[in-house]
């Protein structure tokens, strides 16, 4: 089943590692004329290196005129895939006025901003499109040191139900993806005690947590025409880890 964007431009926010930068070298190699934003520019200049097709974008996403700046510039958007996203895990009785606004401000506030943005040169092409964000388990279930966290991705979970209806008389579909633990790099330094990732992964009725192309081929899947009918969904990435419940 090839899946092609020849044609298309595409946006992805938080590409300069991880899943984000694994999405933007996919969509790029599928033919897509594609911008990867990241607010660290030694990140872009690594990516540009690998795929120099890729435009970068440097640019801070928790600063809205400084995104409104960067993101009208690319001009229309076909395919957009909000990857931004930070986690400062805290329990509740310790969270801070600080890291609660800086997890609001890129995990929610962001997606809502770039979202509106992108969606308005849609809406005035015509054209439709395909917005993916990516969300987390953390939304769908309670996890220790996570309440901020996993009410921003939860608050994702909504706008993607929203989004959808409002956007589709417009042709724009409005997805989601959860992933459980992904085994980025970062994933795999966190994660990889077993003390701590074990009992996780009991859980995973597939056994093995997800790998970073498992992650993308979702994402991939989901901007393209074999999802044609699929929107205001939220899709699990997590070999069954919901399934076995709370």
């Amino acid at each position: 089943m090839e899946i092609r964007f020849d044609g298309k431009v595409a946006v992805v926010t938080g590409a300069g590692r991880g899943i984000g930068r694994d999405v933007a070298k996919m969509l790029a190699k599928c033919g897509a004329t594609t911008y990867a934003l990241s607010r660290t520019q030694s990140h872009l200049d690594t990516l540009k290196q690998e795929v120099p097709d890729i435009r970068t974008v440097a640019v801070d996403l928790s600063d809205w005129d400084e995104t409104q700046k960067a993101v009208e510039s690319i001009g229309p958007v076909d395919l957009l895939v909000n990857n931004a996203g930070i986690g400062i895990l805290q329990s509740i009785l310790d969270v801070t006025k600080d890291a609660f606004e800086k997890t609001v401000n890129i995990n929610l506030r962001s997606v809502i901003q770039v979202s509106q943005i992108v969606a308005r040169t849609m809406v005035s092409r015509g054209t439709g499109g395909a917005i993916v964000h990516v969300s987390s388990q953390a939304s769908m279930i309670g996890l220790h040191n996570h309440g901020v966290y996993s009410a921003t991705k939860g608050g994702v979970d909504s706008l993607t139900k929203t989004m959808a209806l409002e956007l589709g008389p417009h042709k724009i579909r409005v997805n989601t993806v959860n992933p459980t633990v992904v085994l980025t790099e970062l994933g795999k330094s966190a994660w990889s005690d077993p003390a701590k990732g074990g009992p996780m992964l009991s859980r995973i009725p597939l056994g093995r947590f997800p790998e970073v192309e498992d992650v993308v081929n979702s994402i991939v899947y989901l901007l393209s025409d074999k999802a044609a009918m699929v929107t205001g969904s939220c899709l699990p990435v997590d070999g069954g880890f919901l399934s076995a419940g709370v």
